[in-house]
């Protein structure tokens, strides 16, 4: 293959055919930072242009390398005129484009690649739906206005798009990645996007970051995430990102570690507006959403039927919408009262957890609470799945405490009789959750009949076999059940009949009541 640039090519462009022979960058920046800027309107003159068609000829059927040389193209603040269209391409060369302008769209769908490198450059779109890449795809910093298509697309090793700019196309799909399989991680921390971030039935390897991502949907009735049915391999951030994190982010191509930062450090949060939706979802690792704002403009927060082992909800204020948590399985749930919404902005109906791992003090008079506002019509099964969370780490007393607001909240919904009944129940002994309450009444049972029948003393059966008269004892004789305190041979009369037959039903039902409470309090060792 010829050694030198075709006739008609421009300077620049016979410099860039070296320099991909050569494998070298060339190097087209002014150093002026609004002349290099891409998405500003500096001086992009011909000295700085290269045609689009030229790209492509050289990564399509460009010329063999020098001698000792890998081919490859590098290119750095070079405005590129025209259409790349490299669609169904089969391309074997390494690309890296820094700070480049793109006038058109740029084309990529179904092609195959190596590793695709575009850092901080401007196009319209990126069309790349079905493209193979073997290696990475960088489009840290890059400004698309039309938004990005990768539809069914495999990236063979990670996907970047850290500080980038995502516009909308005609949908208000700013990201379109349905089908997308990344095989590590797919990274998109401080992304700006104006549109829906879409990534449905996606397979992310690794992790999949949104750290301090900034996501926007103007059409109402819309979402600005969807990640439904996507399978992370790793962990799901929807987290902030600490700012001090990112000040060498413009050598690292976006990857955003930086130096390390203080507890202190000001973090920009993660935050969306429009609805959120990460229905069956399953994140192998963990689902992490605090420092998150979520303005759900009548939408909703969708976790419905997620799986993950754990579940981190920790915003420091919760989302101005509804939270769904409808069968959703997660192993921990670590979580803060101030993350959650009120006035029944919490759907869980067959949420499953296995423990409670609070980020906050979180009180079981708080947890009734966040278990009720969740609630419209009575159901016992949340209350049973939260009182078996806290058997399992061992707070029987708070699990109790959750049976009984069950029992109280059930009242609501049974018959005036049956809720009568309950009143009774709930008063005397607490429907059995109170064994102090059923001790406190026999107490004062027993103080009544002593006082009556110290007043009214029975005679005796026999006149001949009478015991030594007590009161106290032969009222706690009746309120025991199958106690013998040595005080039976006393027959009470007419209104005294009723004074015992009262004190022994009394006795039956919260003298077991009292017996029950301990045998639990007696289990727990």
């Amino acid at each position: 293959m010829a050694e030198r640039a075709p006739d008609g090519w421009t300077a620049p462009e016979q410099r860039l055919w070296e320099a991909f022979r050569h494998g070298d960058l060339l190097d087209l920046r002014t150093g002026k930072a609004e002349d290099d800027d891409p998405a500003a309107s500096g001086d992009w003159g011909a000295d700085r242009t290269v045609r689009a068609e030229v790209l492509a000829r050289l990564l399509v059927s460009g010329p063999d390398p020098a001698p000792g040389r890998v081919a490859a193209l590098k290119l750095s603040g070079a405005h590129v005129t025209g259409r790349l269209l490299l669609a169904g391409a089969n391309i074997a060369h390494y690309i890296e484009l820094h700070g480049c302008r793109f006038d058109r769209s740029v084309w990529l769908s179904e092609a195959r690649a190596g590793t695709i490198r575009m850092i901080g450059c401007l196009m319209p779109r990126l069309e790349a739906s079905r493209l193979s890449a073997d290696g990475d795809v960088h489009l840290a910093r890059c400004v698309v206005p039309q938004g990005v298509r990768l539809t069914d697309a495999r990236i063979g090793t990670d996907l970047l798009l850290n500080q980038a700019v995502l516009g909308g196309d005609r949908h208000q799909r700013a990201l379109s990645a349905d089908g997308l399989t990344v095989h590590q991680d797919l990274e998109a921390e401080r992304v700006e996007v104006y549109g829906e971030f879409g990534l449905r039935a996606g397979r992310i390897g690794g992790r999949l970051s949104l750290r301090g991502a900034q996501l926007r949907m103007d059409e109402p009735g819309r979402n600005c995430l969807n990640l439904a049915r996507t399978t992370v391999g790793n962990t799901l951030y929807l987290t902030g990102s600490m700012d001090a994190g990112w000040t060498s982010s413009c050598t690292d191509y976006g990857y955003g570690y930086g130096v390390p930062s203080t507890p202190d450090t000001p973090v920009t949060p993660f935050r969306a507006r429009g609805g959120v939706r990460l229905v069956d979802a399953r994140f192998e690792q963990a689902c992490l959403i605090h420092d998150a704002e979520f303005r759900l403009a009548g939408q909703e927060l969708s976790l419905r039927r997620i799986q993950t082992p754990e579940l981190r909800f920790a915003c420091r204020t919760p989302p101005d919408g509804q939270v769904s948590l409808s069968r959703a399985r997660v192993g921990n749930l670590v979580d803060t009262p101030q993350a959650w919404p009120g006035a029944g902005l919490v759907r869980m109906t067959g949420f499953v957890y296995e423990s409670l791992r609070p980020a906050a003090p979180f009180g079981v008079a708080e947890r009734i609470a966040w278990l009720e506002d969740s609630l419209g019509e009575y159901q016992p099964e949340p209350y049973e799945q939260l009182a078996a969370a806290l058997r399992r780490d061992g707070r029987d007393e708070d699990a109790r405490e959750v049976l009984y607001a069950k029992q109280r909240r059930r009242r609501g919904a049974l018959p005036a009789h049956a809720r009568l009944w309950g009143l009774l129940q709930d008063v005397t002994v607490g429907y059995g959750y109170r064994p102090g309450r059923a001790a406190l009444w026999l107490l004062l049972a027993w103080l009544l009949g002593t006082a009556y029948f110290t007043e009214h003393p029975p005679p005796p059966l026999k006149a001949d076999e009478a015991p030594t008269w007590n009161a106290p004892l032969y009222v706690l004789s009746r309120l025991l059940p199958v106690v013998d305190l040595g005080q039976d041979g006393w027959n009470p009369g007419h209104t005294g009949q009723y004074v015992v037959a009262a004190l022994v039903l009394t006795g039956w039902v919260l003298a077991t009541t009292v017996v029950t409470g301990a045998t639990r309090l007696l289990q727990r060792g």
